[in-house]
């Protein structure tokens, strides 16, 4: 019971911390729908542990109804867990996640329907992860990280990584913009089919200048110019 009590006081303390419209304890404990769902899904995962799995199973849709956060019984989250405007987030069976981690509304840590055994993400500690965003499938989110709201992430993301977009890109690492050097790495189709366009305008107008005789390279546009620079980058 003292260490049941020690964690809801970290709870509260973490809201708190994390939350600038959170004006008391009292709030907290009363309108944190987050917060009720973290706590349900600690009594249902000791049940889940102690193989009373249908139970487990059916107390979690209560809380789902009660709350508008999912959280499978069987997954693994970490202390200090803050689930703000958390309607519609969802956390699938075989998730972990770490210590401090953020997760904002609609989040879904979820499976391709394609995987057995381990089928959800891993997040590290100290991740957030914006509304709305979707990790699907058995990859790690390293610590650190920033994952952008409405983002797609199919592929694990290393340490202090800040991604965003759909499917999801490492648009900085370390604090420093991202450059891709191998164009199979380059995953945004229609940033691809834009760069595309723009070397064919280029070429043509190459084509053009030596038609007409006028001789000499004109420079591409800046504009264009900026677009076959930036074919490389990971937008």
């Amino acid at each position: 019971m003292p260490h049941l009590l020690s964690l809801i006081r970290e709870d509260v303390a973490t809201v708190l911390e994390r939350d600038p419209a959170a004006k008391s304890h009292l709030e907290v404990y009363l309108c944190y729908s987050g917060l009720h769902a973290v706590w349900f899904y600690r009594m249902n995962h000791w049940l889940w542990n102690h193989n009373f799995l249908l139970l487990a199973r059916w107390l979690s849709q209560v809380a789902r109804w009660l709350t508008g956060i999912e959280i499978h019984p069987g997954a693994q989250v970490g202390r200090r867990l803050f689930i703000d405007h958390g309607m519609g987030v969802v956390i699938g069976e075989t998730a972990i996640v770490g210590e401090d981690v953020t997760l904002y509304q609609g989040v879904t840590l979820g499976g391709t329907g394609k995987e057995q055994g381990k089928r959800h993400p891993t997040l590290l500690d100290n991740v957030v992860v914006g509304g709305g965003a979707k990790i699907l499938g058995n990859i790690t989110v390293g610590h650190n990280c920033r994952i952008g709201a409405g983002s797609v992430v199919l592929r694990s993301v290393p340490d202090n990584s800040t991604v965003v977009g759909v499917p999801g890109h490492i648009i900085l690492r370390e604090g420093k913009r991202v450059v891709i050097t191998d164009p199979k790495q380059i995953n945004d189709p229609l940033s691809a089919a834009l760069s595309a366009v723009a070397t064919e305008v280029n070429k043509l107008k190459e084509r053009v200048r030596q038609l007409e005789g006028t001789g000499g390279s004109e420079p591409a546009s800046e504009s264009l110019q900026r677009i076959i620079e930036d074919r490389d980058d990971q937008i």
